[in-house]
């Protein structure tokens, strides 16, 4: 767990709404469909695969998935240019599966309270390698908390 400043970064996103249980098949979707799009469109990626979640209701999250990119995207279907919020954030790296993220929410929220930092209302997670290429044990994600002054 630590504090960083981030910069803010342009992203290529799709925002929806999901339920929990729906999650992984919607991002596999998005992310494809923005793949697709930077493809024929030759703007490239600056960086890994990203959700951020505007809330945590299971039942209906709003979910922004995307990726950084060098340029803003034109808008085209479900596709938007967004931005990654620059500024503080509390952070910390999950190595395991994505079934297993709930331990890491709770040591970064543990972490917040313990050193009386104010979190954002959104959180976003991004992942640093691929569940199809290395097994879940392997896996790689950072969780940002955004933190207001």
């Amino acid at each position: 767990m630590e504090v960083r400043t981030v910069d803010a970064r342009t992203t290529a996103v799709v925002r929806t709404t999901t339920t929990g249980a729906m999650l992984p098949q919607v991002l596999g979707e998005g992310y494809g469909e923005i793949m697709r799009y930077l493809a024929r469109t030759g703007i490239e990626a600056a960086g890994p695969p990203f959700s951020l979640y505007h809330n945590m209701d299971m039942e209906h999250l709003d979910v922004e998935l995307g990726f950084p990119v060098w340029e803003p995207p034109e808008a085209e279907g479900r596709i938007k240019a967004s931005t990654l919020p620059g500024g503080r954030a509390a952070v910390a790296v999950h190595v395991g599966p994505y079934e297993t993220l709930d331990e890491t929410y709770r040591k970064l929220m543990d972490y917040v309270e313990q050193e009386g930092l104010k979190t954002e209302p959104f959180m976003y997670e991004m992942y640093l390698n691929d569940p199809d290429e290395v097994a879940p044990e392997q896996l790689q994600t950072e969780v940002y908390f955004p933190l207001r002054d």
